[in-house]
């Protein structure tokens, strides 16, 4: 009898059983052989035995076949069958036993018994990067969040363990393992997915300002986390309340661009920006003269930030640097548009460190590490 046709019914038998997880598999060498006279009809009992899940049975006939081997051929043979009881009985104490209940247990749903297996698949060494996962996963499908949070820790910094780690400690209202998870995963990647998140924290923050708010709602629109029509609209009324008309005005296009601004309410916005936006040009010499001869700078600053809005973010920086030199109401303000503005004009390197220099309140202290995440990509 040869190998290759033992083997075809093998993988038939494995590809039944719910818990295999993967069929039997012969070496190449080993599927050209041929075993002898006396083990082949053994083998095929236990082939049948097998199949009809007696497993018991099917081991005595093994024991058979091994006491009859002649060969090395014969050993060989007798060894891919005692893994494919192993597998199909999931037999924990063997490696390939302990993946194919691990696999069956988290198919059907035994969450509790997906975590309890781990350590079965230790003890074997077969408990792999993706296992782990797997019982990460384990743990928030048994709604164990706490338990999910604990372990996921333990589980290093790739995408999927920080995700995981994120969504386990949303759901008991952990916010700093949430955001410390968020931080590191859009540092990592940048993806909008996580910026909406982490941004939806920074909104929740103890007594964010308007200036704050703003800020975040910038920082949506730089990392393509805008939800939808609301966004926009949210993000160019706070602009106007601020008097940054050009800012709002390209903003509210492209909401246009994106087709979310359609309605009337959205054109009239939209209008009010332009016109607002024509007065503020036609104004900004004689209001930039009146900046500069102002004792304090926070004109020159607010300035600055407007010309950001306006496309102007080389001329906003040395306006917002000759407010910096003055006395200010708001210094952490101006720091932040300072690196706003180099952010605009593409100088990451002067963005963050102007960034760094807002260490305190928390609530522009969060802003500031924002927008130093953005500057990092």
């Amino acid at each position: 009898m040869t190998v290759r046709k033992l083997r075809a019914a093998l993988t038939a038998i494995l590809l039944g059983t719910a818990a295999a997880g993967a069929a039997l598999v012969l070496a190449p060498a080993a599927q050209a052989a041929t075993v002898s006279a006396k083990v082949g009809p053994l083998l095929k009992e236990a082939q049948a035995m097998i199949a009809a899940k007696n497993y018991a049975g099917a081991r005595t006939k093994l024991n058979e076949a091994e006491a009859a081997a002649s060969s090395s051929d014969d050993r060989a043979v007798i060894s891919q069958f005692k893994s494919a009881i192993a597998i199909s009985s999931a037999d924990p104490n063997t490696p390939g036993g302990a993946k194919a209940k691990f696999a069956q247990d988290y198919n059907s749903g035994k969450f509790k018994e997906v975590i309890a297996d781990a350590e079965y698949l230790k003890k074997n060494n077969v408990f792999d990067a993706q296992s782990q996962l797997i019982v990460g996963q384990a743990y928030y499908k048994a709604r164990d969040f706490a338990g999910c949070v604990r372990y996921s820790k333990s589980l290093g910094g790739s995408e999927t363990a920080l995700a995981l780690q994120a969504r386990c400690a949303y759901e008991i209202g952990d916010d700093a393992t949430q955001r410390d998870a968020l931080e590191q995963l859009v540092a990592r990647t940048g993806k909008a997915e996580y910026w909406t998140g982490l941004l939806k924290l920074g909104e929740r923050s103890r007594g964010l300002s308007d200036h704050n708010t703003l800020d975040i709602a910038r920082i949506r629109l730089l990392t393509g986390s805008m939800s939808g029509k609301d966004d926009y609209i949210s993000l160019g009324q706070f602009a106007l309340q601020f008097k940054f008309a050009a800012e709002a005005q390209g903003v509210l296009e492209k909401g246009v661009a994106a087709k979310l601004l359609t309605d009337d309410r959205s054109q009239r916005l939209l209008s009010t920006a332009k016109q607002m936006a024509a007065a503020r040009a036609a104004s900004e010499a004689k209001d930039l003269a009146a900046a500069n001869a102002a004792p304090q700078g926070d004109d020159l600053v607010a300035m600055g930030e407007n010309m950001i809005g306006e496309g102007k973010a080389k001329e906003a920086i040395g306006v917002i640097q000759n407010g910096l030199k003055k006395p200010l109401k708001d210094a952490n303000n101006g720091q932040m548009r300072l690196g706003q503005a180099y952010l605009a004009a593409g100088q990451k390197g002067d963005a963050k460190a102007a960034f760094a220099k807002v260490k305190a309140p928390e609530k522009d202290a969060v802003v500031a590490h924002f927008w130093t995440l953005v500057a990092s990509h």
